[in-house]
C-alpha cells in the first residue's frame, strides 16, 4: 500500500467542500464522501486496483453527519484506511461517529455561528457602514470561521485515526457552541437598542411599530426557548421585519 502524499490529501480536503453537491435520500452525503476520499484511495491503492473499488464501495454507503464536521469523518477514514483496517472495521467507525458529528455541528454551525454572524453583520448595517461592508464582514468571518473548523476536523481525523473521539472530547466544541450563543444574545441585545436608539429606527418609526416590537419580545421571552433552534429564529425574525419595514418605509 503506497503512502499518502501532500497532494492527495490537499485534493481530499479541497473536495470535502462538495460533499453535499451529491446529496441524495438513499445515501445522503454518501456519494459526496466517496468522491472526498478518491485523491486518497487513488494513492494508497494504486498497485491493487480490485482493493480500490473495494473501498470506494464502501464509502459510497449511507452516511449524515454536519458537512463541516464531516471532515473529521474523511481524514480518519483516510488514517484507516491508510493503516489497512478491514472494511467492516471502517463501516463500524463511521457509522458510529456520524450521530455526534451531526450533533455537534448542528448546535455550533447552524445554531450558533450562523446566527451569531448575521447579527453582526445587521448591527454594522444600522450603525451606518454600507452594505457591501457588512456583506464582506459576513463571509470573511463566517467563511474564515467554517474553513478554519474543516481544516481542523481533517487534520484531527488524520492524526488520531479511530482515536478522534478523544480529540473531538478534548476541543470541548459544546462550551464553544455556549460560549457563541453567548455572543450571539449579546450582538441581538446590540442590535436591538441600535434599533430602538437610532434616528431611523423604532423611536421614530410611530407608535404600531413599537407595539409590534413589544409584542415580539413577550413572545421571544414566552416561547422563543421551546422552538427548534430559537437563535435561527430569531435572526429570520429579523431579518424579516427589517426588511418589510424598508419596504413600507
Amino acid at each position: 500500500m503506497a503512502p499518502l502524499s501532500r497532494r492527495a490529501l490537499a485534493a481530499t480536503f479541497a473536495r470535502s467542500f462538495l460533499i453535499q453537491g451529491s446529496w441524495n435520500y438513499r445515501t445522503m452525503l454518501g456519494s459526496g464522501f466517496a468522491f472526498a476520499m478518491l485523491p486518497g484511495l487513488r494513492r494508497l491503492f494504486r498497485d491493487d486496483p480490485e482493493a480500490m473499488v473495494a473501498s470506494v464501495r464502501r464509502h459510497l454507503e449511507h452516511f449524515n453527519a454536519h458537512p463541516y464536521l464531516s471532515d473529521v469523518a474523511l481524514g480518519a477514514a483516510l488514517r484507516l484506511e491508510a493503516d489497512g483496517e478491514d472494511g467492516d472495521t471502517v463501516r463500524r467507525f463511521k457509522t458510529a461517529l456520524r450521530g455526534p458529528l451531526g450533533g455537534l455541528g448542528d448546535a455550533l454551525v447552524w445554531a450558533s455561528w450562523l446566527p451569531a454572524v448575521s447579527v453582526a453583520a445587521l448591527s454594522l448595517i444600522w450603525l451606518g457602514a454600507p452594505g457591501w461592508v457588512a456583506v464582506l464582514a459576513f463571509l470573511g468571518i463566517y467563511n474564515a470561521g467554517h474553513i478554519g473548523l474543516r481544516a481542523w476536523g481533517f487534520r484531527a481525523g488524520l492524526q488520531e485515526g479511530s482515536g478522534v473521539g478523544r480529540r473531538l472530547s478534548d476541543a470541548s466544541l459544546g462550551v464553544w457552541t455556549e460560549r457563541v450563543r453567548a455572543a450571539s444574545a449579546g450582538l441581538l441585545g446590540l442590535l436591538v437598542g441600535i434599533v430602538l436608539a437610532a434616528d431611523h429606527g423604532l423611536r421614530a418609526a410611530g407608535a404600531h411599530w413599537g407595539v409590534l416590537a413589544i409584542v415580539a419580545f413577550l413572545a421571544g421571552l414566552l416561547v422563543g426557548p421551546r422552538l427548534w433552534r430559537p437563535a435561527a429564529v430569531v435572526v429570520v425574525a429579523a431579518v424579516a421585519l427589517l426588511a418589510t419595514w424598508g419596504l413600507l418605509t
